[in-house]
């Protein structure tokens, strides 16, 4: 590892988390000399990675990531194999759409469709949802090779963030073999209060899980009985859909279920 591309790669990464830092706090979090963060930032401001504000003096990332995640989404397969499908899933179920892939410990929202209606909605596009409280990430989860899932357990504290959350291991498995036998995902209130969601597994053309397309949206609307059938069948014919694009000769077969 090149030392100095791992520094600027974390310096990068703490302004993604808190927005703007000095340097005397980058110097802290980094245990490195403030001359030493000062280069760096120099030298990633001279790319256009990071901006120093003119009020504070604090540093925030720059445009330039802008353009190179702008990159990346454009070249990114499953994002464009999707995009047809989200469009077509919006419109059906009337609710956001949203396609994630894996990425560290997370699903990266690599493609949003907005809900089909005039309210005020927030792009995602770059959001990291968690794998074991979001149906996405559940979705994901569960199709996981066996060694990569148990990789993922080994010895993690999985994090509460609200009292739905699943924070056992024993539980989560229990989840993960419910939506192998089901092939969806539900999400109830796990990530955010009042946010329910459905999700199904996409593959790629190694037959091997390489993201997850779902609906989201207020737990009372999206998951009243009468509603789920018809999402349910939505979202696993967008997610077949978009794996047959990709190359698949697999994906769940599944049956209709209720969330509860």
């Amino acid at each position: 590892m090149i030392q100095s591309v791992d520094r600027a790669a974390r310096i990068l990464a703490m302004l993604s988390e808190d927005g703007r830092l000095g340097v005397t706090d980058l110097s802290s979090r980094l245990g490195l000399a403030k001359g030493t963060v000062h280069g760096l930032l120099r030298t990633l401001q001279a790319h256009g990675l990071v901006e120093q504000d003119a009020e504070t003096d604090k540093y925030q990332l720059g445009p330039a990531l802008l353009a190179l995640s702008n990159r990346y989404l454009g070249i990114n397969e499953l994002r464009s194999r999707s995009l047809a499908w989200s469009e077509l899933l919006a419109a059906r179920a009337k609710e956001t759409v949203r396609v994630a892939a894996p990425h560290a410990d997370g699903v990266l929202i690599v493609h949003h469709v907005f809900r089909p209606d005039s309210s005020l909605q927030i792009l995602e596009v770059g959001e990291i949802l968690p794998l074991h409280a979001s149906a996405l990430g559940k979705a994901v989860l569960a199709y996981m090779p066996a060694e990569a899932l148990k990789a993922f357990l080994l010895n993690r504290t999985l994090p509460k963030l609200t009292a739905h959350t699943i924070t056992t291991q024993s539980a989560l498995q229990r989840d993960l073999n419910l939506i192998r036998e089901r092939g969806h995902a539900f999400e109830l209130e796990e990530a955010v209060l009042g946010e329910g969601g459905i999700a199904a597994a996409i593959f790629n053309r190694r037959g091997v899980v390489g993201g997850a397309i779902g609906i989201a949206g207020p737990r009372e609307r999206l998951l009243k009985r009468v509603r789920v059938p018809g999402l349910i069948e939505a979202v696993t014919e967008a997610a077949r859909g978009i794996s047959r694009d990709l190359g698949s000769s697999r994906w769940p077969i599944g049956r209709v279920t209720s969330p509860v």
